[in-house]
């Protein structure tokens, strides 16, 4: 469905001395310099699979992104999208894609959305018939079918972000790129546009490629993620590869009781792993992962334990070690 063969986009910008003598200087002469976006990306990704595409901010996610729907060309390599090189922009491959930016909407901010889904309906040339159908479905889903008269300023922004997933994939394209289509949101609209993600997935099989920078998102949605770092891929690969290889501890806390016991202290416990917190009633403990069954059985002999939990370091705490890791092989 997506094949990319070492693509590279570099952009011209020109650079600004600073200070007021600088500014002078640059209305003479401006330096100009290269700043490479994307350098030598190469993946692919099938029929059903929805892909993470992570990074910092500036590591070349919207930009690669943005080739792989046709809004930019690249400087260098290639890509086929459904057999067709997407900035040819040729009418065929555009009816079968669709791109959901959380930061741009692309409906009419005085129009209900119903009478904004009229228009695409013409403009993707969807018959009668389909549109019905797609429509009927897409607002089951989304539970949205009583706000589709309503005028979009007047919905909150988890309801317009909805309505923005509609107008997206009511053409039932085959690759949908997803650029942050949680940011913003409360909680419960995050939740119910994951859910609805996993469920267009598993009724459409379209190949999906998702940037976001909720960690939330990722490990809800994507077994396999790519790693950007500077524009270069440094992983590709499972996000369970990356958990284990890079989580090499356990978080454990442990509730305590207060029955007159004493209290854990940092010598009584400092030797089962790192102490992240301790107060009367909560100890925390990062522990090394080989080490974590012995370390809960010496914890609930030497304290009045209420209750114990063990949990995975914090998936974002992991990906952002990688990303400041410069010049080490994440593979």
């Amino acid at each position: 469905m997506i094949e990319v063969d070492r693509l590279s986009k570099t952009f011209h910008v020109y650079r600004k001395p600073p200070g007021l003598l600088g500014s002078l200087k640059s209305l003479v002469k401006r330096e100009r310099v290269e700043k490479r976006a994307v350098k030598d990306v190469s993946f692919r990704i099938g029929e059903g699979e929805i892909v993470g595409l992570l990074g910092a901010n500036g590591a070349g996610k919207t930009t690669l992104t943005k080739m792989l729907a046709g809004i930019i060309h690249p400087t260098a390599g290639d890509a086929d999208v459904l057999g067709y090189r997407p900035w040819e922009r040729d009418d065929r491959f555009r009816r079968q894609i669709a791109l959901v930016m959380g930061q741009k909407a692309q409906l009419w901010w005085d129009l209900p959305a119903a009478d904004s889904f009229l228009l695409l309906k013409e403009i993707y040339r969807i018959p009668d018939a389909t549109y019905r159908e797609n429509l009927a479905y897409l607002t089951s889903v989304l539970g949205i079918e009583k706000e589709l008269t309503i005028q979009l300023r007047r919905l909150s922004l988890g309801e317009r972000m909805k309505m923005e997933l509609i107008a997206t994939l009511l053409h039932g394209p085959r690759v949908v790129y997803l650029d942050e289509p949680t940011i913003g949101l409360d909680l419960t609209a995050q939740r119910a546009i994951r859910n609805f993600i996993l469920a267009y997935r598993e009724e459409n099989r379209p190949a999906m490629l998702l940037t976001s920078h909720y960690m939330e998102d990722i490990q809800r949605l994507c077994k396999r993620i790519l790693i950007l770092r500077d524009g270069e891929l440094v992983y590709d690969g499972s996000l369970a590869r990356v958990v284990e290889r890079y989580a090499t501890h356990k978080v454990v806390t442990v509730h305590l009781r207060r029955d007159g016991k004493d209290c854990p202290t940092p010598q009584t416990v400092g030797d089962l792993g790192e102490i992240v917190s301790l107060d009367p009633d909560t100890l925390k403990l990062r522990v090394p992962r080989g080490e974590v069954a012995d370390a809960a059985a010496a914890l609930l002999s030497r304290c009045s334990v209420a209750d114990l939990l063990i949990e995975e370091a914090d998936v974002g705490d992991i990906i952002e070690s990688i990303l400041t890791a410069r010049g080490e092989s994440v593979s």
